[in-house]
């Protein structure tokens, strides 16, 4: 169950953010990279290899699992999708509800939104980057578990259609 904390832990992370301007509705993937106390730990493609190796039960276990809390592996990380009210309000509900963690806006520009969180088990800081209304990417850097960490995020707008993916 080491990736399903891996990827528990990239969803918990990631701040509950939105654009200055409209971001699009629909299907969004993300993809990560983290390290902690330096050491590279495993980027998305090889958690999503390491699943697909898991025998069938276990995988489709995995996969019912994080589809009720609105989340879906697929291309090259994980999907969410985000509703036309969600886009309209600039809620992006990124933050698993029962990680636990909170996040404070610090500061709010055109392009660049700055933040500090709180996990149950750590703390820090990041900056999302918005690219129009299809990608945005996040830096995190911070302390989890006693070890110093970090991770860049990056979004980008698949499709309209979700695909039967309910929203967050």
């Amino acid at each position: 169950m080491r990736i399903q904390s891996l990827l528990i832990l990239c969803l918990g992370l990631l701040p509950a953010l939105a654009s200055a301007e409209q971001i699009r509705p629909g299907l969004w993937e993300f993809t990560s990279n983290m390290q902690s106390d330096g050491q590279a730990m495993p980027d998305m493609q090889q958690m999503l290899g390491q699943l697909q190796n898991l025998p069938p039960e276990q995988r489709q276990m995995m996969e019912q699992m994080m589809a009720k809390q609105g989340v879906k592996l697929g291309g090259a990380g994980v999907q969410l999708c985000l509703s036309e009210a969600q886009a309209k309000a600039r809620d992006i509900p990124l933050q698993d509800p029962e990680s636990g963690c909170t996040h404070k806006i610090t500061e709010r520009g055109a392009d660049v939104w700055k933040f500090r969180f709180t996990c149950p088990d750590g703390q820090g800081e990041g900056e999302t980057r918005f690219e129009g209304d299809t990608a945005f990417s996040t830096q995190i850097n911070g302390v989890y578990g006693g070890r110093q960490s970090s991770m860049r995020s990056q979004a980008r707008w698949v499709s309209a259609d979700c695909g039967g993916l309910q929203p967050r």
